[in-house]
């Protein structure tokens, strides 16, 4: 199957190439696809229809008349996703104080829970069922706590 990469795509021109080189129409330009600039492109029906590669170009060529093709130019100006929000919020100085106090609460007791028990996985499903499991393996580690600090006698 032809992917993307086997058209000849010029950004400048805006202009496309299949493999069997003839030039697909652009039907789209400035589209976003979840937060990314593409050109879109299509064939036309008189050079798809006869095409001899039309079995290496479409998935279903039997339903399908023209290829369509995208190309991903990147970024969409303004759209910010939420990946790019959260490394914005761990990297300014508030979210480096919040993951420093988690590593030191709460990532020991991951880490004990999963290392030392083996407590990796919940073995029940809904949340009412998985929040009483938590609270279990909560009450292993501080149980465990209590026992090392003196407090069993």
């Amino acid at each position: 199957m032809f992917k993307p990469e086997d058209f000849s795509f010029d950004p400048e021109a805006k202009t496309c190439v299949c493999p069997a080189g003839k030039t697909l129409y652009g039907n789209g330009s400035n589209c976003q696809f979840n937060g990314y600039l593409a050109i879109k492109f299509q064939g036309a029906q008189q050079d798809c229809l006869p095409c001899p590669m039309r079995s290496q170009c479409l998935r279903h060529p039997q339903k399908t008349k023209t290829r369509q093709v995208a190309f991903f130019l990147g970024k969409a100006p303004g759209h910010e996703s939420h990946t790019d929000r959260m490394k914005a919020k761990i990297d300014s100085e508030q979210g480096k104080q919040m993951i420093t106090r988690r590593f030191a609460t709460v990532e020991p007791v991951f880490g004990n829970l999963r290392g030392n028990k083996g407590l990796d996985r919940f073995t029940l499903r809904g949340r009412n069922k998985v929040d009483g499991q938590w609270k279990l393996y909560c009450l292993v580690h501080n149980i465990e706590k209590l026992t090392h600090h003196g407090y069993a006698h």
